[in-house]
């Protein structure tokens, strides 16, 4: 079983930056990749950004320059920043981790961009 918590939405302006947080706990030892996604109502889920165990990283094509992902193995911590942020990012954001084939999500946090 993994653990997973989102910190660090809110509202921004456009063109503004929030870091976005998600503490892991758990078996966190067998996670292979970890990941943040993003929803709006009526939409599916997205990825918009990855990380592996192995420290590569991919990015949905509207954040690439704008959002990066990274993690701090000491804190069992993946991050998300965010910047150059536009109107069409607000979204709930959710933390995302696969470990052993199974896959585990944080309860999301609302990111907010007001034009």
């Amino acid at each position: 079983q993994v653990q997973l918590v989102e910190s660090g939405g809110g509202l921004v302006q456009a063109g503004g930056s929030l870091r976005l947080s998600c503490a892991a706990s758990g078996s966190i030892f067998n996670v292979n990749r970890m990941a943040w996604y993003r929803q709006v109502p009526g939409k599916q889920r997205e990825l918009v950004a990855a990380i592996t165990s192995g420290d590569s990283t991919n990015y949905a094509d509207s954040v690439k320059g704008r959002f990066t992902i990274s993690r701090d193995n000491a804190k069992n911590t993946v991050y998300l920043q965010m910047s150059s942020l536009k109107a069409e990012d607000t979204a709930v954001y959710y933390c995302n981790a696969i470990a052993r084939g199974y896959v585990y999500w944080g309860q999301g946090t609302q990111v907010t961009v007001s034009s």
